[in-house]
């Protein structure tokens, strides 16, 4: 049995933004997120974006939960977003940008029908996104643009993005992180591993954190456990 959203659930573009702790978004922006989800539930269809549960909920779950990134970090820019699957956060976060001169999401994604969805989204609304297919490692080795921040959402461990995002952590370049209320375990399975500076920021939308992962530095194998 489904039940119906809560009073303050999202249930629009106005509604998750709101909820997001954004204000003052244009129409426009309000119409390209409304182009996005169309666009989601035309492609969930045959494509499978999203785990077919949260669709009923895609304002909630995933848009203002992935907008809640602009409002935490207002000056970032330009953003790296990885395994960026349907395009949570980086789409979403590309769309809330697209009139903020200088602005640009990276979003890398291995799945090529994924990344074909997204390229969609990006030419449809008009987001200043770049997409781009291919395995993380190897996109990271080459990268020499700057960024102002990276994201990741449902990814992977801490332990794991340490390892995968190192060389951009290593220049000073914060990491936004989507973890869910358990985050203590995977924060001490990575200490072991990293000196971590972090800030755990509570979600607004539920019990869940956005991580701001600000350094993140190898440990000597010696100390480790």
């Amino acid at each position: 049995m489904q039940h119906p959203p809560s009073p303050n659930a999202a249930t629009s573009p106005e509604t998750a933004v709101a909820r997001a702790g954004l204000a003052g978004v244009s129409r426009e922006t309000l119409a390209r997120l409304s182009r996005y989800v169309d666009l989601l539930r035309d492609w969930q269809r045959v494509k499978n974006l999203v785990a077919p549960g949260t669709l009923d909920a895609v304002w909630e779950r995933h848009v203002a939960d992935s907008a809640q990134l602009v409002a935490l970090a207002p000056d970032a820019r330009r953003w790296l977003d990885l395994g960026s699957g349907a395009g949570f956060p980086g789409m979403v976060v590309a769309i809330l940008l697209a009139e903020t001169p200088g602005a640009r999401v990276d979003l890398v994604e291995a799945n090529s029908r994924k990344a074909a969805f997204l390229r969609t989204v990006a030419r449809e609304t008009g987001a200043p996104a770049v997409v781009h297919a291919g395995r993380i490692e190897d996109v990271i080795a080459s990268w020499r643009e700057p960024v102002d921040a990276i994201s990741a959402r449902a990814f992977a461990p801490l332990v794991e993005f340490c390892a995968l995002a190192a060389p951009l952590l290593a220049r000073g370049v914060p990491a936004w992180l989507h973890k869910g209320a358990d985050f203590a375990a995977e924060r001490e399975e990575a200490s072991h591993a990293w000196n971590l500076d972090l800030v755990e920021h509570p979600s607004r939308l539920g019990s869940g954190v956005i991580v701001e992962l600000r350094r993140a530095v190898p440990r000597p194998a010696s100390r480790r456990p």
